[in-house]
């Protein structure tokens, strides 16, 4: 450790920081790449089929889910479907808009393995609203 030497520990800093895997995959911007969504908050998808999917331990539930093929890149991802009975209020071929749940780290929330998604709106009008009965399905 000399004089000179902030020089040589700046250059080997940056070097060795490519072996971080975190700090790799942020400079690579992996995680949008890989993103069904990209940079944007929604989308707007195609529904194919409702399922459901059984919760993790320790609680026993069947969570409402459909598969969506998402409009602007023909991803087929799996959203989770809020609300009690809301599941009557989607059908198949019905245009949905989805937006990430918000687990930690973009992973799953809750004890919905797999699901990172949900449904916001069913043919241009608010699930929830729907739901509450305060306004109809509407024809597409």
């Amino acid at each position: 450790m000399g004089l000179m030497s902030a020089q040589k520990l700046i250059k080997k800093r940056k070097k060795f920081r490519w072996k971080d895997s975190i700090y790799k995959a942020r400079m690579k911007k992996l995680k949008i790449k890989s993103d069904p969504l990209g940079r944007s908050s929604q989308a707007k998808g195609i529904v194919i089929e409702k399922f459901q999917k059984e919760a993790a331990q320790p609680n026993s539930a069947m969570r409402k889910c459909c598969k969506v093929q998402l409009i602007k890149n023909g991803v087929q991802i799996g959203a989770f479907i809020p609300g009690n009975l809301a599941q009557k209020f989607i059908d198949e071929h019905d245009e949905v808009i989805i937006e990430r749940i918000g687990g930690k780290q973009g992973r799953a929330k809750g004890d919905i393995r797999g699901i990172r998604f949900q449904v916001i709106k069913v043919n241009d009008q608010p699930l929830h609203l729907l739901v509450q009965g305060k306004i109809e399905k509407g024809r597409r």
